[in-house]
């Protein structure tokens, strides 16, 4: 009975083919990265989606390094792989993670090997190379995969054996981290970003619950690479990346109806501000303020975020402005007030204020009349007219009443 093939140790020589073949393949290195790439997204469509998330990086080095390191060795027996296995770990990981089996990346490094095997026959065809020797690169080749699967079970294997309790407390803790104020050094965070498999990405989306995060929540639903924190007085996910189409849906999925505010697209070191104002909406739509809506995005509340950011300083503002009318009746002091916000936000005609107001134009002209005499240069100076405004809409959003508490 014939032995079993003996799978190549990192960085063996693969015998018997010549450093000069070497030359003959890697001008071929980029145009077949490219061919591997899209042959095998064609075949596995879950790496397609991959390379549009935050492991998009790693997948595309991976590719690059493994094809690499072989013509390398090819050049150099003898030759380390160190960044290879480091990717290849991680690819490994990145399965575990995301819940596959290792039978997709195995059949993905085969596909590979095949596309290349018919690339290394067009070149020897080109240059005339021994059918001998293209069979020798087909089983070094061939060996090699082997041995690039092997190292991507070391990191699947890693995960396996720190169990699921662990990592989901490493990824909890990966989050807290991330949301720290001030940021951690950035050692610490890609230390646990290495531990978990978790690319640490360039920007990322902040969601946010009200407490106690209803059944309808489908966790299931959400993509490997989001991290979760549901027990916190708000819970929230970080979802990695801009919210893609394809983001959006998952979102829809997992959510099933469940409100949420999504925070601001941020880069990663600002994801605690992402959160912030995410829980700042959320407060406001409790106050009435924000409309309601299963899915409330921050991008559209920017303005009101700025003008409530600080309500105790907005009265101070509009009380130093609005000192000429401290001594006039409420009443009067607020039909005013309502009048110049009208006025000084629309820049509209009088008729059009009386619309807007409800009154007749006369009205509106008589009261800014009154405003012009006691406000004076409060009105065409742009400093004042911009606090003016500023502090008007901020008070009337808070209380539609234009004053402060």
């Amino acid at each position: 009975m014939p032995s079993p093939a003996r799978t190549p140790e990192v960085g063996e020589p693969l015998d018997p083919l010549p450093t000069e073949f070497a030359a003959f393949m890697r001008p071929e290195l980029p145009s077949l990265i490219k061919e591997i790439r899209a042959e095998v997204t064609r075949a596995y469509p879950v790496y397609g989606r991959l390379l549009e998330g935050p492991n998009a990086d790693t997948i595309r080095q991976g590719v690059e390094q493994a094809l690499t390191a072989f013509v390398d060795r090819v050049a150099e027996p003898g030759k380390p792989s160190t960044l290879r296995d480091a990717l290849l770990r991680r690819f490994g990981r990145v399965e575990a993670y995301e819940g596959r089996d290792l039978e997709s990346l195995q059949g993905a490094y085969r596909l590979g090997a095949r596309i290349a095997l018919r690339r290394a026959q067009s070149v020897g065809r080109q240059y005339s190379l021994s059918p001998t020797l293209v069979l020798a690169f087909a089983d070094a080749l061939f060996a090699y995969v082997e041995e690039l699967a092997e190292v991507s079970r070391e990191g699947y294997n890693e995960v396996q054996a720190r169990g699921t309790s662990e990592v989901a407390m490493l990824r909890r803790q990966l989050l807290h981290l991330i949301l720290a104020a001030p940021p951690l050094p950035q050692p610490i965070v890609t230390d646990l970003c290495e531990a978990t498999g978790w690319p640490l990405p360039t920007e990322c989306t902040l969601v946010v619950f009200r407490p106690g995060v209803p059944d309808t929540v489908e966790m299931a639903d959400l993509a490997g690479d989001v991290l979760t924190e549901l027990d916190a007085p708000y819970p929230h996910l970080l979802v990695p990346g801009p919210l893609t189409a394809e983001r959006q849906a998952m979102l829809g999925r997992a959510l099933n109806g469940t409100h949420a505010v999504i925070g601001l697209t941020l880069p990663t070191a600002q994801a605690a501000d992402s959160l912030r104002w995410a829980r700042r909406v959320l407060q406001l739509i409790d106050d009435g303020i924000v409309p309601d809506a299963p899915v409330v995005r921050c991008e559209d509340h920017l303005t009101t975020l700025w003008l409530l950011s600080d309500p105790p300083l907005v009265c101070q503002v509009a009380a130093r402005e609005l000192a000429p009318l401290a001594g006039l009746p409420a009443s009067r002091r607020e039909r005013l007030v309502e009048t110049l916000r009208v006025h000084i936000s629309t820049r509209a005609p009088a008729d059009q204020v009386g619309d807007i107001l409800g009154v007749h134009a006369q009205t509106v002209r008589y009261r800014l009349r009154s405003l012009d005499a006691r406000l004076g240069e409060r009105l065409t100076d742009p400093d004042h007219r911009f606090a003016l405004e500023a502090a008007l809409r901020s008070l009337h959003l808070h209380n539609g009443a234009g004053t402060c508490p």
